[in-house]
């Protein structure tokens, strides 16, 4: 009888480690494809993690680096620039990664990126585990 409750026990204490564990939830994962003789596109999608947490790099085998960017308007005039401390996540809010806005920025790109395919994205995060993304090249949908 003590096998099965100390089965059953060490069962609930994997369960309750396993839901404490951070995690991050991606959807709406889209890069855009490249123009002719441009090597640089920028990735979006929708990030939401259970506790709050850090998107601090992004990697892809389909470009030599990878960066968190973000866009601001000073004087009428939009630039971006990376995020060196990566991107906030608050708990349980979804955070968007948007044309115009924060996004992923792949640089040179190892090749052609044409509607239709596919690119693998590597997630990090302060907390969470990373996260493998599977992003399909196409045109973002619009706001």
């Amino acid at each position: 009888m003590r096998l099965p409750a100390l089965a059953l026990l060490c069962l609930s204490l994997a369960a309750c480690q396993d839901a404490a564990t951070p995690s991050v939830e991606v959807s709406d994962a889209v890069c855009r494809p490249t123009p002719n003789g441009r090597d640089v596109t920028g990735c979006y999608m929708t990030l939401t993690a259970s506790t709050d947490d850090r998107l601090v790099s992004v990697s892809s085998d389909a470009a030599a680096t990878a960066e968190i960017h973000e866009v601001s308007t000073e004087g009428g005039v939009m630039t971006m620039s990376e995020m060196a401390g990566g991107l906030p996540l608050p708990a349980a809010q979804a955070t968007a990664l948007k044309p115009g806005g924060n996004h992923l920025m792949l640089m040179q790109i190892t090749a052609p990126l044409a509607e239709g395919d596919m690119v693998d994205l590597t997630l990090t995060f302060e907390e969470a585990p990373p996260v493998a993304v599977t992003a399909r090249v196409g045109i973002p949908a619009a706001d």
